[in-house]
């Protein structure tokens, strides 16, 4: 497939060449594990261990709240020593997690079931095991994937999309994965385009992989179903190129609608790291307890891509990696467009962590905040078609009335307006702000709506 791409954009020093080459490597395993309840969108999990429990490697510790929920399992075996409120990656307030001391023993609990024949389950057995399994999107949104693979009746899905397009800098998990277990993520695709009853599948990656483009149409050509139609969609590398509707848009010509999702113009985008653990969890009956994570960043001694167990401490990892070095100032959780710096190096890996990047001044990004000069930089580079410096003034001056008729809720916050900004103004932060202020103003006009129709 020839190279394709979007409108907007933009073109950042992408950095990868600090690890894109090395192999993942096994984090060691921690000595605590602290592990949220927490870890995806929607409902918590409840704590179904107790402190003073033993629990193995692979052990539920935590059940889901609601359909939009996601279990949560014991990442390695030992004694439960505390259930307590911890500080959370993504910035929250503290979150309840269970804390593990390890017994040193890494032993798996006893009722993982393998299945050679995973190929032959139905479409309902294999959402079920990926409920149970705790599986969510793995590119950092973390929506529960026995959701994403369960649209309402009326939505029929026709293609699936296999994201493995790794936009952000720095990062090169998914790139890894790719070139070292391509036979995973193929299945793991095959089994996601089985539960959907769907034929067309892309996996999407950028053009600056070439080993990891080549690897996976090996496998595919290996692993080709003739009920199946895939194809790898090789895409220029461009900032965010692995955005959902931007994916969809320039694979297959369709635009997901103004506040819609892929799901209303037929189509489903999946990471392959959540198709490798589908893979997993189908033919080895293994739940998420670890993910490949990228540790990067001129900040750090020795950058790698390292395999980490869910719960460990963030200080743990950068340690493994030579540590820190003296003259950072920054550490982010994720990719440095999107990702969240972190107040504390005690917060843990959780299943959303895709990198680990320490920063140096030379590249952490300063906010300004000098006066925007209307230069248009920004709706240039929006690859949702908005106009950053009139959303970010609506911030400022508190015009949360008049942003709410705009599509300010389409914004991504990929931060590509920031990054082309000549100002840096923190155009990001004031849409989050803006997006913040709409979405409760809204809900207090539902409640009021609700209440006058009771009355």
């Amino acid at each position: 497939m020839s190279h394709r791409t979007f409108q907007g954009g933009i073109h950042p020093h992408y950095e990868k060449q600090l690890t894109n080459t090395k192999e993942i490597l096994p984090a060691n395993i921690p000595d605590i594990a602290i592990i949220p309840l927490a870890q995806h969108i929607g409902a918590a999990c409840a704590s179904c261990v107790a402190v003073g429990d033993l629990v193995k490697k692979g052990q539920r510790i935590g059940e889901p709240a609601g359909f939009v929920s996601s279990p949560v399992h014991a990442s390695i075996s030992g004694k439960v020593i505390a259930i307590e409120r911890r500080p959370h990656p993504l910035g929250r307030d503290d979150v309840t997690s269970v804390i593990i001391e390890s017994d040193g023993k890494d032993e798996w609990t006893d009722d993982l079931v393998e299945n050679t024949e995973y190929a032959n389950l139905t479409a309902d057995e294999l959402k079920k095991i990926i409920l149970n399994a705790g599986i969510v999107g793995k590119g950092g949104a973390t929506f529960p994937t026995h959701v994403k693979l369960s649209p309402p009746p009326n939505k029929k899905i026709e293609t699936v999309i296999l994201n493995g397009a790794e936009c952000e800098p720095y990062l090169s998990a998914d790139h890894r994965i790719m070139v070292e277990t391509p036979h995973d993520i193929i299945e793991g695709f095959k089994l996601i385009m089985k539960i959907l009853c769907v034929r067309e599948g892309y996996i999407a990656i950028e053009d600056n992989k070439p080993d990891a483009i080549k690897a996976m149409q090996s496998s595919l050509d290996d692993l080709r179903s003739p009920e199946l139609d895939v194809q790898i969609a090789v895409l220029e590398t461009k900032y965010p190129q692995g955005a959902e509707k931007q994916l969809i848009k320039v694979i297959t010509g369709k635009e997901v609608p103004s506040g819609g999702l892929p799901m209303d113009v037929g189509l489903v985008v999946q990471n392959v790291g959540t198709a490798a653990s589908i893979y997993e969890a189908a033919r080895y009956g293994r739940p998420l307890i670890d993910r490949v994570l990228t540790v990067s960043g001129l900040g750090v001694v020795e950058p790698k891509n390292l395999k980490a167990r869910i719960g460990t401490p963030f200080r743990e990892i950068l340690d493994q990696c030579g540590g820190l070095k003296d003259d950072v100032v920054k550490v982010i959780m994720g990719g440095p467009m999107m990702g969240m710096a972190q107040h504390t190096l005690d917060a843990p890996v959780i299943k959303g962590t895709s990198g680990l990047l320490a920063f140096t001044k030379k590249e952490a990004v300063s906010f300004r905040g000098q006066p925007c000069i209307r230069c248009g930089r920004c709706i240039a580079a929006c690859p949702m078609g908005l106009a950053p410096y009139i959303l970010g003034t609506y911030g400022e001056l508190y015009m949360f009335e008049k942003a709410s008729e705009t599509s300010v809720m389409d914004c991504m916050e990929c931060g590509s307006c920031v990054f082309i900004c000549p100002a840096k103004r923190p155009l990001v932060h004031l849409m989050r702000f803006v997006k913040r202020e709409v979405i409760t103003s809204r809900h207090k006009e539902k409640l009021k709506k609700e209440k006058a129709e009771k009355a």
